[in-house]
């Protein structure tokens, strides 16, 4: 398998294991020192602990589907049909890859800017 088909496997894992509540498979697809962007609410969660606490305590009954990946030998973009409760929203996440496969950075942009909800400011740095 080559590097592009490696990356999007690997994507589709991450959006199945969070929508699977699978947290130690999706650990596993990430590097220690990760970090997880959120631009419209200018939040940045460095490293795997934070970031997988924060998927942990997401409030709301929160669904992910893949509707496409694109990728590219290290780097992938994924158009993500997002769910909380009734409502439906496009989200698209970028996604880079260590050299061993390993996933380093995600930004997750969504449709319209917010403020972010209180509680995950112990997770996160604003910027």
């Amino acid at each position: 398998m080559d590097e592009t088909s490696r990356t999007r496997d690997a994507v589709r894992a991450y959006v199945e294991s969070a929508e699977q509540r699978d947290w130690q498979r999706l650990s596993d697809l990430l590097t220690e020192n990760m970090v997880y962007e959120l631009p419209q609410s200018r939040e940045r969660i460095p490293g795997r602990s934070a970031f997988m606490q924060f998927n942990k305590e997401y409030p709301g009954d929160w669904h992910l589907q893949v509707r496409r990946i694109v990728a590219d030998g290290r780097h992938a973009a994924a158009w993500i049909d997002a769910c909380v409760g009734n409502e439906h929203q496009d989200a698209c996440m970028w996604f880079e890859f260590s050299d061993d496969g390993l996933i380093t950075r995600v930004v997750d942009y969504w449709p319209e800017s917010y403020d972010p909800p209180s509680g995950r400011e112990h997770l996160v740095e604003r910027w």
